[in-house]
């Protein structure tokens, strides 16, 4: 009775996860790290596997200049690099419409990872009637692709650095396209002031507060924002990685928020904002990201907790998923990870799927100047 009420592609789709999942387990079983002893026996015995992952490792080093000040510390990251790639196996076999490798992260744990570059305790998905909610707009007559980047209201790629600060590009993000759609000027924001200057806390849990490169939330920093009187640009507030003392000065404010709002968990009324006024802040759940280099990433599964803050600037729609048996819509999503990363900097994520929490946490703003 229970298969009864099921549809028949929910059940397919579910029955291909199902194998996909048993599949990797079996092909690719857990194991725990290396020690750096294990590995150093390893090598000194001619392991021919290790061997080949050490010289692969070689490579990783000397393409993104990394540098480890000891034997100790050379082995060990060895070791994870050994996990990683069989994490970015897994992640291709569960994620096949995307391309998974090696990145600039695969000497980082998961853990490692998650606490440098991503909120690793999760982004506060706020209430429906905490903020003020955007009014549904017409959805229909929207073009079948569209790209902000192509019409100049998108800065160059940018790089937060080993600083968990993606909630501040994120929100700058959007100002930046927000000012350009309401003057014609693209200026490039500082999210330094953000991470130096925003201690603002949720209105419902005040645990939940920006705090620099410790992680933070858009809505918070909207509101930091209305109630400072604006942002710097890049050029008189440059970003350094770090969180500093506070120098914000109002007399150098490039753009005032005069208001901000949370868009309905709507791929079609997402689409229609994102097309009708600019660039979106979206929360994602980063967990395939860490092995992610090109494609369209349509997991057979994938978390919606979110904690990683990006910026939707597009759409399109033909990424190929076996999956959603296709050619189907997907997102284009800007990261704050440098141009070395993925697709020169982005993201290609289904559309239409909520896929990885995607629609969940996503705002727009309103700006003066």
């Amino acid at each position: 009775m229970f298969f009864t009420k099921l549809s028949w592609p929910f059940l397919t789709r579910f029955l291909l996860f199902l194998f996909f999942a048993l599949l990797t387990v079996l092909v690719f079983p857990s194991s725990s790290a290396m020690t750096v002893e294990e590995i150093e026996t390893k090598l000194k015995n001619k392991d021919n596997h290790l061997l080949s992952t050490e010289n692969k490792f070689k490579a990783f080093m000397e393409t993104y200049g990394k540098n480890y000040t000891t034997r100790e510390e050379y082995l060990r990251r060895l070791g994870i690099f050994a996990d990683n790639i069989i994490m970015a196996l897994k992640h291709q076999m569960l994620d096949p419409s995307a391309i998974h490798g090696v990145t600039q992260f695969s000497d980082l744990t998961p853990e490692e990872f998650q606490k440098v570059y991503t909120r690793a305790h999760g982004l506060l998905v706020p209430s429906s009637n905490e903020f003020p909610a955007a009014p549904p707009l017409k959805a229909e007559s929207l073009p079948e692709s569209f790209d902000w980047r192509e019409k100049g209201a998108v800065t160059e790629v940018k790089t937060q650095g080993m600083c968990g600060a993606c909630w501040a590009f994120s929100t700058i993000g959007v100002l930046e396209g927000a000012h350009f759609l309401a003057t014609g000027k693209l200026l490039n924001l500082s999210e330094q002031q953000l991470v130096d200057c925003d201690n603002k806390c949720d209105i419902n849990d005040k645990k939940a507060c920006d705090n620099g490169c410790y992680g933070g939330l858009m809505t918070n920093a909207y509101n930091y924002l209305m109630e400072a009187g604006g942002v710097e640009e890049e050029a008189t507030y440059p970003y350094t990685a770090n969180r500093g003392e506070c120098k914000f000065d109002k007399n150098k404010i490039a753009v005032r928020v005069s208001n901000f709002s949370n868009i309905p968990a709507d791929e079609d009324q997402i689409a229609a904002y994102l097309v009708k006024q600019g660039p979106l802040a979206v929360g994602v759940n980063a967990i395939y990201m860490q092995t992610y280099i090109g494609g369209v990433s349509c997991p057979y599964i994938c978390g919606k907790k979110l904690n990683h803050g990006v910026l939707l600037v597009g759409y399109g729609t033909k990424g190929f998923s076996i999956l959603r048996l296709g050619n189907k819509p997907y997102w284009i999503i800007k990261n704050s990870w440098g141009k070395h990363w993925g697709e020169h900097g982005y993201f290609k994520i289904c559309r239409g799927y909520n896929m990885c929490g995607v629609n969940t946490l996503v705002s727009t703003a309103m700006v003066s100047h």
